[in-house]
């Protein structure tokens, strides 16, 4: 079986990898990091799971501070997570 191959810019390469490998995304979307956290939303409102079968599950917040503050949350308790911000 060939492997297949896709062409995609950067952005969406990362949001599939960390999409992939996520059970929780804190997304503040902002130059040059909104097309990550926005493909990620649309992934999970698809229905999308991750490879461990599990629905990810996308929050959107209102500073990148309130970003980084429900990775931490979310780590702390043990979950996988990513975050697609600025800084």
């Amino acid at each position: 079986m060939a492997p297949t191959m896709k062409t995609m810019d950067g952005n969406t390469a990362a949001a599939h990898v960390a999409y992939a490998l996520s059970d929780t995304a804190a997304i503040y979307p902002i130059t040059p990091s909104s097309p990550m956290g926005e493909i990620a939303d649309e992934w999970a409102s698809q229905g999308r799971t991750n490879i461990f079968g599990d629905l990810v599950e996308v929050r959107q917040l209102q500073s990148e501070a309130g970003a980084a503050g429900a990775v931490h949350g979310s780590l702390a308790a043990g979950a996988l997570t990513s975050t697609f911000t600025a800084s």
